[in-house]
């Protein structure tokens, strides 16, 4: 298996504000969980005329301790990197006390309704951005810049924002330092995922800072590890599939026995990506229930 050298050490307390880094503060939201680690990490960027980025879940508390933090300040931009429901429903509360516009790539699903692929609910679905941002996008504020960074695969209107001034990422879910990330079709996508690490890789950012968890301080070689424990993944899938389990649900235990049985359905979920990606590559066919021409989780799997 390859060795992800994570970050899980943080110190904080929910609902007070933490400086972090020279212009850059964080405000913790009191919803952890086995997806969120401690909670969403709620970032504000500059002082005097800010951004905040992912305001988080809908919690008037949460939104109230990122208010305090401010002490008079105005909220000019709110930046959303996906929309999950603990990332982007707090902007409705924060945009109704400070009327600060939303930034996004588009509502849930956008990478890939333009596809023509209909994403399942589950997400934000009520969040439609006042802004739509694109790959490459500068957003300025009074003594701020952010560079917009496409990254999809965790979810297909999945971005980060690049702090100039600082050479930091702020990466949302698609790179985190406590757990690698879940990538669950037909919203999630592998093969995006995978070409979205290898955008990072080839950046020159200097620190990450993930909406869940502490930063990252070694970026390429993080970033490198996950990209190693996805292949990883494949060979695994391959493997299982070379010793006669040709069915996910089977291929879960054999892959994930380290983990808990109740996070067996969402490791599943990273199963399918990946078979979607050996299949997509034809190192995989797939075939069983049905035509033999559907990928889900019945389906039974041979090499190509």
């Amino acid at each position: 298996m390859v060795d992800i050298p994570y970050r899980r050490e943080l110190e904080f307390s929910y609902g007070t504000v933490a400086h972090i880094a020279p212009g850059i503060r964080r405000v913790i939201a009191n919803n952890p969980g086995p997806f969120t680690f401690h909670g969403t990490g709620t970032y504000i960027l500059g002082t005097g005329q800010v951004a905040v980025i992912d305001p988080g879940p809908d919690d008037e508390a949460h939104i109230d301790a990122i208010l305090n933090a401010l002490d008079g300040e105005e909220v000019s931009h709110i930046l959303v990197t996906h929309t999950h429901m603990d990332h982007s429903p707090g902007c409705r509360l924060l945009q109704a006390k400070t009327g600060a516009p939303t930034y996004a790539y588009g509502p849930h699903g956008a990478g890939k309704m333009e596809q023509g692929v209909q994403v399942e609910e589950g997400g934000d679905m009520d969040f439609d951005p006042d802004h739509l941002v694109k790959h490459g996008d500068i957003i300025r504020g009074k003594d701020w810049t952010v560079e917009c960074v496409y990254t999809p695969g965790h979810t297909s209107n999945h971005l980060c924002f690049a702090l100039q001034e600082q050479k930091a990422l702020f990466t949302g879910d698609h790179v985190m330092g406590w757990s690698t990330s879940i990538i669950s079709p037909p919203d999630g996508d592998m093969a995006a995922y995978m070409d979205s690490l290898q955008l990072l890789l080839d950046r020159d950012d200097e620190v990450y800072w993930p909406t869940h968890g502490p930063s990252i301080i070694d970026p390429k070689t993080h970033v490198q590890a996950y990209i190693d424990h996805r292949l990883d993944r494949e060979r695994q899938i391959i493997e299982c599939i070379k010793q006669g389990t040709h069915h996910i649900r089977e291929m879960v235990p054999l892959m994930y026995k380290d983990t808990p049985e109740f996070m067996y359905p969402a490791a599943a979920r990273s199963v399918l990506a990946a078979m979607e990606n050996l299949v997509r590559n034809q190192q995989v066919r797939v075939g069983g229930e049905g035509d033999g021409t559907s990928m889900g989780m019945d389906s039974a799997y041979d090499l190509a």
